[in-house]
């Protein structure tokens, strides 16, 4: 698995007109899930990017967590984060999982991130999304659980 994690002052998800999912102060996630993904990958990706230190504290250091700070997540699918653009310009995405795998991976992220106290907001699996989002600091952040 891996995921984009941005530091934001809000962030919405919208598909067709509609906001599927939101948040306000807290992260955006960008999830991308490879073939060889499980259950026991998602749960450990969310504990990781629940806990991660990326919020200031009163000094203004790096030092709190999304659950520290008592924000939300917005949680976007994107199977273009195993894009693979070594040969060529076309990018190829045989490194993510078929869609079938990854929708329940998806799943089962977002469910591990509410089972750790998270509010969460989604976007739409499959579908064309346009994400607004303030992205603060920037702080932006990869992590890959390959």
């Amino acid at each position: 698995m891996r995921a984009v994690v941005q530091r934001v002052t809000h962030a919405t998800c919208t598909v067709a007109g509609a906001v599927t999912g939101q948040t306000g102060p807290g992260l955006l996630v960008l999830l991308g899930v490879a073939p060889g993904d499980t259950a026991q990958t998602a749960r450990a990706l969310a504990a990781k990017i629940a806990k991660l230190r990326i919020f200031g504290d009163d000094a203004g250091k790096m030092n709190r967590s999304v659950l520290d700070t008592g924000g939300g997540v917005l949680s976007i699918s994107q199977f273009t984060l195993y894009a693979d653009t070594r040969a060529g310009n076309r990018p190829s995405f045989t490194g993510a999982a078929p869609p079938e795998q990854a929708r329940g991976l998806y799943g089962a992220f977002n469910a591990a991130l509410r089972d750790l106290g998270l509010s969460v907001g989604e976007g739409r699996f499959g579908e064309h999304m346009v994400i607004d989002l303030g992205n603060d600091g920037p702080v932006t952040i990869t992590l890959d659980l390959d």
